[in-house]
């Protein structure tokens, strides 16, 4: 059976339509589900509709743009743009342009999932091997819905963050690093340290900067492999770069430090010049909002006490 739902993640709604056997394998997008009647108050950022194949043939109607495969034990996106700006699905307006996405689970594995997009990324089609089992069918799902939030909100003040996010006292520190560099360690040094701390997201969190410049951070149906799905938002005392150290140290980063840093870990379809634009005036109105630190530090409660001390 057919079944479309509604949800909402950063004031963005959005809809996703297909097999109820496929979208209960998202069950972590649970918590941010609305009801249908919430459609007549605002009009849908995206919506996506899954269908299922036997098998994956030769991308047809597309010119391959680029594709991310750096690291091995990282998915492979391979990303394609239609032809003569053409979208050849049923479902395009004419003289629209496009996007295929094709993504696997691995650097070197084998396609899982294939998303369509149009060209402002508001529709999409994410087809599915029809025997995929249901953690690969929820990495599908997460992925599609992942990349059209970015791409569809870069232009609303919102920016989908690779961070991890502690909330204490009634404000979020958002925390910043490469892979490995120890942002849930440090999130867990919070928690162990202030009692009434907790984590919010513990891999990407949402940034939005509302109509009055105030800047919140919300909770987001992906968190990496820690579940923590929070439908609330909460407004931002600081962002905070992270380094291992030998000791604990943190300064103020200058806004051009900052600049990058958010740059390098937001996503977004950053090789398109209209989005840049959007990510380019978000990325700029944060970091003149709120504090941007850099902490250097040892995996301690030291290293969050100090934080905090910083921060409040």
């Amino acid at each position: 059976m057919t079944n479309r739902y509604l949800f909402r993640v950063a004031e963005q709604l959005f809809s996703i339509s297909g097999d109820e056997r496929w979208l209960m394998a998202a069950s972590n997008l649970a918590p941010f589900r609305v009801a249908d009647e919430a459609y007549a108050d605002s009009d849908l950022c995206f919506a996506v509709t899954m269908e299922s194949v036997e098998r994956f043939g030769e991308v047809v109607g597309y010119e391959h743009f680029f594709t991310d495969n750096t690291q091995d034990d990282m998915p492979r996106i391979e990303v394609y743009r239609a032809e003569g700006g053409g979208f050849p699905t049923s479902n395009a307006q004419q003289g629209e342009g496009g996007w295929l996405f094709r993504v696997a689970q691995l650097a070197k594995a084998p396609t899982c999932c294939e998303i369509r997009m149009s060209a402002d990324f508001r529709r999409a089609t994410l087809t599915v091997l029809a025997d995929l089992k249901r953690v690969t069918l929820r990495f599908a799902i997460d992925n599609a819905v992942m990349l059209l939030f970015a791409f569809a909100t870069a232009h609303k003040g919102i920016l989908e963050m690779h961070a991890s996010v502690v909330v204490h006292e009634g404000k979020a520190r958002l925390f910043l690093g490469h892979s490995g560099t120890g942002k849930s360690t440090h999130a867990r040094q919070w928690l162990a340290q202030y009692h009434t701390a907790y984590l919010l997201n513990d891999d990407n969190p949402v940034l939005r900067v509302d109509q009055d410049g105030k800047i919140w951070v919300y909770g987001s149906p992906w968190s990496g492999k820690t579940p923590c799905y929070r439908n609330e938002r909460v407004p931002v005392a600081a962002i905070v770069q992270l380094e291992q150290a030998p000791q604990n140290e943190i300064q103020p980063l200058a806004p051009a430090q900052a600049y990058a840093y958010m740059l390098s870990s937001c996503s977004g379809m950053k090789v398109l010049h209209e989005a840049m634009d959007g990510l380019h005036d978000t990325i700029s109105r944060i970091v003149l909002g709120v504090p941007m630190l850099k902490l250097r530090c040892l995996p301690d409660k030291a290293a969050a006490r100090l934080c905090y001390e910083a921060t409040k």
